[in-house]
């Protein structure tokens, strides 16, 4: 990769966008899903499930690259099933650099979202209940219309989570030119192969997608003044 390679520049940069839209959207569905389903629950045992789904944020990503070679490889329980009946396996493919995001980002928006819900007064919900709302409807009408803001800032911390995302991906999807080589590796292979222009280019490109990412995130967390 040189200077002029603008075509080998540009993979990993919508490589990277691609893939960190679609794991946002997945782990914006089910971080939602999970912190509702937590937050308005009780069994024995919430505690660890919601240390479980936090874990990702304090995992190395090694370790979490290797939970997802032993799921979604030749033998795991996903990938055999997936090799046999769809003749499909997400190593060395994209696809497995969105998992990869997924895991890692789900958690950012998950403890938002929960944190954001917790903040609903009840009295709403009880009172829409009262009046004939039912689960479905309370959250669609009431959570969700007051806790966009901490759910949209999770969102956009997550994407910006899964644009930096290393060692899962690297370990799942590998480092494939045009194929798998998302920003963070592309920036690793140009610092490995000494071309400092484009690891310098990739790093301040990275860098400032990140910055107006986590202002905008910033904004969105602070209530409105009326």
């Amino acid at each position: 990769m040189t200077l002029l390679d603008w075509e080998n520049i540009r993979h990993p940069v919508l490589l990277t966008l691609s893939v960190s839209a679609l794991s946002t959207s997945f782990a914006t569905i089910l971080g939602v899903l999970g912190a509702y389903l937590l937050c308005k629950s009780r069994f024995i045992g919430k505690e660890l499930l919601d240390s479980i789904l936090t874990l990702p944020l304090v995992l190395p990503p090694t370790v979490l690259g290797y939970y997802l070679l032993v799921l979604f490889g030749k033998k795991g329980f996903v990938g055999s099933f997936l090799t046999d009946y769809f003749h499909f396996s997400v190593l060395f493919h994209w696809s497995g650099a969105v998992i990869a995001s997924v895991l890692v980002s789900f958690p950012l928006v998950y403890r938002s979202a929960r944190a954001a819900f917790e903040e609903v007064d009840p009295d709403l919900e009880d009172t829409a209940k009262t009046l004939g709302k039912g689960n479905f409807a309370v959250f669609w009408e009431i959570l969700l219309p007051l806790s966009w803001r901490g759910i949209l800032a999770g969102a956009m911390l997550a994407y910006a989570r899964g644009m930096g995302e290393f060692g899962a991906t690297l370990m799942i999807a590998g480092n494939i030119p045009e194929r798998t080589q998302t920003l963070s590796l592309a920036i690793y292979e140009a610092v490995q192969s000494g071309n400092e222009a484009v690891a310098f280019y990739l790093v301040v490109l990275t860098s400032i997608l990140s910055v107006v990412i986590l202002t905008t995130s910033t904004k969105l967390l602070k209530k409105p003044h009326w």
